[in-house]
């Protein structure tokens, strides 16, 4: 682990919250797909699991993909401004037999109002750290899914929606036309 659990679990459920409005479409299209989101990323607290919950969150994508495209100072920019929007006051909290971990709204918050504030706590954990560098756009082409690379050696280039495999294959399909193993 290279950073605390909760940074981790935050940015990769901020990469995959990204990623659901991209070249594959609506990943979002219901509440019902919200509700699957909700659940594969271990979120706790409140979830209305109504249409207006789901434009929220669909609302906050756009403000996440900018960190990925951004400059440290616009990354700076983006999480002071989602903080104080949402009032972040970071505590330690601890639930459901997970260790103690930084909690910036209430459990009760709105969804998306969490998802906002967990998403920039954990980029500022990165901007701390000097570690933006690990936020990455997919090196496939015409793919523009986000990444987050948690790796030891900094080696992720691709996104989880099989661009690594298609890019293997490709490069296995050039090797074999070149006449080479």
């Amino acid at each position: 682990m290279l950073f605390a659990h909760d940074t981790e679990h935050s940015l990769i459920s901020a990469a995959a919250l990204v990623n659901t409005a991209g070249r594959e479409g609506e990943l979002l299209p219901d509440v019902a797909a919200l509700n699957n989101y909700f659940d594969r990323h271990a979120y706790t607290g409140r979830h209305e699991c109504d249409d207006a919950e789901l434009q929220a969150v669909r609302d906050l994508r756009p403000r996440l993909r900018r960190i990925w495209y951004a400059e440290p100072p616009e990354v700076v920019a983006v999480v002071n401004s989602l903080l104080l929007e949402h009032r972040a006051l970071p505590q330690l909290i601890q639930h459901d037999d997970q260790p103690y971990h930084l909690h910036a709204v209430p459990r009760d918050a709105p969804l998306a109002t969490r998802m906002a504030v967990e998403a920039a706590m954990a980029i500022a954990d990165l901007v701390r750290m000097g570690e933006l560098s690990r936020l990455r756009i997919c090196e496939y082409p015409d793919c523009d899914n986000v990444v987050v690379d948690l790796s030891r050696n900094r080696s992720r280039r691709f996104c989880d929606s099989g661009c690594g495999n298609r890019a293997a294959v490709t490069a296995y399909r050039a090797r074999r036309a070149a006449g080479r193993p």
